[in-house]
């Protein structure tokens, strides 16, 4: 897959976001310069599927706290959704779900999902009251059977589009 950078990243930064050594990273991208990449650039990420070939794209919308499936760019579920409050804001921006994780303990709930966006995902809850609401340290919280419907449909590599 590919990556587009933005103002501010660095490869390091971009091999944390997506879990990967740097020196993985380097050798799907050679003669990349890592100490100067420049905004628009397209780095690969190895191992992960393009987005674009998946049939699956996740829309979040902070405003009405919604998560929408699209199937093929056709809308096949909206979900209620809990995001982050105004000190923890949920990341705006473009990403992909780069791991599922059933059963992660604490308060997340019966399933993890990893953005490519480091300590950001898309997780269940042990507070369902909290769905619905700002209350996030800049998560998407589910309630448990919907995020599990959610991870047992879509593959690894869908992109999740938020903003507002």
């Amino acid at each position: 897959m590919l990556h587009t950078v933005v103002h501010g990243e660095t490869l390091f930064s971009i091999s944390q976001d997506y879990r990967k050594p740097m020196n993985v990273i380097l050798s799907a991208n050679p003669g990349i310069d890592p100490d100067k990449l420049y905004d628009g650039q397209q780095i690969t990420i190895p191992g992960l599927p393009d987005p674009i070939t998946l049939p699956y794209k996740i829309v979040v919308n902070l405003t009405t706290r919604t998560l929408t499936l699209f199937k093929q760019n056709s809308i096949m579920k909206t979900y209620p959704v809990g995001v982050g409050k105004m000190l923890s804001q949920t990341p705006i921006g473009n990403y992909v779900i780069i791991n599922k994780a059933p059963n992660p303990g604490g308060p997340f709930g019966t399933m993890w999902m990893s953005l490519s966006k480091q300590h950001y995902g898309i997780h269940g809850t042990n507070n369902p009251a909290s769905i619905g609401k700002y209350v996030s340290k800049g998560c998407i919280r589910m309630y448990n059977r919907d995020v599990e419907e959610l991870a047992e449909l879509i593959p690894i590599g869908t992109s999740v589009t938020i903003g507002w």
